[in-house]
């Protein structure tokens, strides 16, 4: 593994940072000038080979390529004006499936449990809401991923089905990957203020 940039070297948490659970989160939106301290997230992520059906060798060219191109819409989450998370998020499917949402997120290892991946999950199910889409799915989730499906079921995705042995993990071997689906009529019927 490569040694992150100073830049994002300094603005990571570590065991000795004062970045705790109970910190507030926010998420904003991100651009280009956000990679260097969203590269090391996605690297680690992404070499752990645990979570995601990503190339563990990516290099950072084709993830920043894959995590930043348009039309994503691309946030952070912060605590204290440290980054400690990321998500993208885009329509699933281009043409007649463009309705329906998808994205990824991904959170410092260091920080995992203390609601940066839930900040980044309710910025995303807002954000499809306030765009019109019908619903999120999310077409790989690594079934042994425990903290993640019950993160989404709490905020109301449901397992559509799993994908028996699908994912390779390193520890594990084969095991499944869910499809999870949270329907958003909910919300832009609330959005709509009751207009007909």
């Amino acid at each position: 593994m490569s040694a992150p940039s100073d830049a994002a070297a300094g603005s990571r948490p570590d065991a000795t940072s004062d970045v705790g659970p109970r910190a507030v989160t926010s998420v904003r939106e991100a651009g280009a000038a956000d990679w260097p301290v969203i590269w090391p997230i996605v690297q680690e992520v992404v070499r752990a080979a645990d979570t995601f059906a990503y190339e563990p060798t990516m290099g950072e060219a084709d993830a920043r390529a894959g995590w930043l191109e348009a039309p994503r819409r691309v946030v952070v989450a912060e605590r204290d004006g440290v980054v400690v998370g990321t998500a993208n998020m885009y329509p699933n499917r281009p043409g007649p499936g463009s309705h329906i949402a998808s994205g990824s997120i991904m959170v410092d290892r260091a920080v995992r449990g203390s609601g940066a991946g839930r900040a980044l999950v309710e910025d995303m199910i807002a954000w499809a809401a306030r765009e019109g889409f019908a619903a999120i799915q999310f077409n790989a989730v690594v079934d042994t991923n425990a903290a993640a499906v019950h993160l989404y079921e709490s905020l109301g995705f449901v397992t559509l089905g799993i994908a028996p042995g699908a994912f390779r993990h390193p520890e594990l071997g084969d095991v499944g990957l869910r499809i999870m689906w949270r329907d958003l009529s909910d919300l832009r019927t609330a959005d709509a203020g009751g207009e007909a």
